[in-house]
């Protein structure tokens, strides 16, 4: 996931407005504590969550994906007055983990945990979405896309998280295991999609920024 080397990743983030101290505190204790830790947005990818969602205001954020709940934060941070940002994933185990972060802060009454399968509670959702970020398993990534495409106003966002696939993506002697031929799939798919433009952004693992037309 680090393409650019130690040193200009380094001056990067020092060129970064920091993390807030909740934040710093809860992507510490992710990274002592709970498995996976790379799943983890940190400090550049979070700081450009928030930076998009102050841009655009959202009143309406879609999630799927909620890990440790550290993007969640940071894209709450740009929410209207009014806003609410919905977060999904399946892990209960983590649950109560993000929640004891959202509860310090003031943007956690903003925060709506969902627990469940996305493929099953995404079609119950009666909202129309300003800002997605797709971020969960790679192998439903179209499915995501497809079932919340409905769902975005135009001109709304999704983002598609880890598209680069730590580097996978260009070799094709790694292209043959499952989550990275669903990633190139995926890639694919939206640069042939006509409703949409798009720009992969190589931020950390690449996100895929998509705006529907």
């Amino acid at each position: 996931m680090d393409f650019l080397p130690p040193d200009l990743t380094a001056y990067a983030e020092a060129h970064t407005s920091p993390e807030s101290d909740l934040l710093r505190q809860l992507n510490r204790n992710t990274r002592a504590h709970v498995m996976a830790p790379r799943m983890l947005s940190g400090h550049m990818q979070g700081r450009f969550l928030s930076m998009l969602s102050w841009m655009m205001r959202p009143r309406r954020v879609l999630e799927i994906g909620t890990y440790t709940g550290y993007s969640a934060l940071c894209l709450a941070e740009g929410l209207t007055d009014d806003g609410l940002l919905i977060t999904i994933d399946h892990n209960e185990e983590l649950e109560s983990f993000a929640r004891s972060y959202w509860q310090q802060s003031p943007l956690g009454a903003k925060i709506d945990f969902r627990l469940g399968q996305a493929a099953t509670l995404i079609p119950t959702l009666n909202e129309t979405f300003d800002l997605v970020f797709i971020d969960a398993d790679k192998r439903n990534n179209a499915l995501y896309f497809d079932l919340i495409f409905d769902k975005i106003r135009p001109g709304g966002i999704i983002l598609a998280d880890n598209v680069l696939w730590s580097g996978k993506v260009i070799e094709p002697v790694k292209a043959s295991d499952q989550d990275t031929s669903a990633v190139l799939a995926f890639n694919q798919k939206i640069q042939a999609d006509p409703r949409v433009e798009n720009v992969l952004l190589p931020v950390r693992d690449g996100i895929m920024m998509i705006r529907k037309r």
